[in-house]
């Protein structure tokens, strides 16, 4: 596919708040990006038209029940049919912060086989709780599945910024050890919180700012194609969005947030 030819929806609705810079990383990188807001999606019935769709962070519906699930239940409800083609076709599908809230609400995530009608995971309140904002290390540990860091060395230190109150990741209790299992099994672990020097959270606070289970930070679907995580690329894209900017003599152009759009496009221009 041509670079020029590649059209990539950013959905929104009430309460998001990350789209404009969303948009902005993608068209960064040559390609056509829309901002959509649900209603008109449902009116206009033409997710199909689009290549790559991306759920941004923000606090969909104020949050209200829990993170992501209000959401979730609309677009299943109203744009069901169309997802499910959309994933069939194994379409790239990004959700960052509160889309990951949303890929899991909506059962796209984990998708151990395919869309689940129930949860197999949740994004639970942090721990300790509160809305944690920082710039947190996270290691890559996917082997080349997940589509959306296949730019990415496996093993790499990449430094964006979280910005959640529900941001913990976990498994039921009784099922933790099996999920887990299946998550490396399928090449589905992508992202874990770390240290500076690569060494993993263990769960301590701040270095893994939730508690995340096992300290994950994103996970994708078996295929590779759905790719959830709760640092914010879209704000560590450029040198500039950088909190230490100013203390260091030189910034490289672009900070490690522009990976992950870059193994987006790449993918999509090398499709058939």
């Amino acid at each position: 596919m041509k670079r020029e030819d590649i059209k990539v929806c950013v959905l929104r609705v009430g309460g998001t708040n990350c789209d404009a810079e969303t948009k902005r990383s993608v068209e960064e990188l040559g390609v056509q990006t829309e901002i959509v807001h649900v209603k008109e999606m449902v009116k206009r019935r033409n997710l199909m038209e689009y290549s790559a769709l991306v759920f941004p962070g923000g606090f969909s519906y104020g949050d209200y029940v829990r993170a992501g699930v209000v959401w979730a239940k609309c677009i299943l409800a109203r744009l069901g049919k169309e997802l499910k083609t959309f994933v069939d076709e194994n379409r790239p599908i990004l959700g960052i912060c509160n889309g990951f809230q949303v890929l899991v609400e909506a059962g796209l995530l984990p998708g151990y086989d395919g869309i689940s009608s129930h949860l197999e995971a949740a994004l639970a309140t942090n721990s300790p709780p509160g809305y944690n904002c920082r710039w947190v290390y996270i290691k890559h540990e996917n082997k080349g599945k997940c589509v959306f860091t296949q730019e990415i060395p496996k093993g790499k230190i990449l430094r964006m910024p979280v910005a959640h109150s529900e941001g913990r990741f976990i498994f039921a209790k009784e099922k933790e050890k099996k999920y887990l299992e299946r998550l490396y099994e399928s090449d589905q672990l992508v992202l874990r919180y770390c240290d500076k020097n690569g060494e993993y959270a263990e769960g301590r606070f701040p270095t893994n700012p939730n508690s995340s289970f096992h300290d994950i930070a994103g996970i994708c679907n078996p295929e590779g194609t759905i790719f959830g995580l709760m640092p914010h690329p879209e704000r560590a894209f450029y040198w500039w969005q950088h909190p230490d900017w100013t203390r260091q003599e030189r910034m490289p152009q672009y900070g490690d947030g522009k990976l992950v759009f870059e193994s987006l496009i790449g993918y999509l221009v090398n499709r058939t």
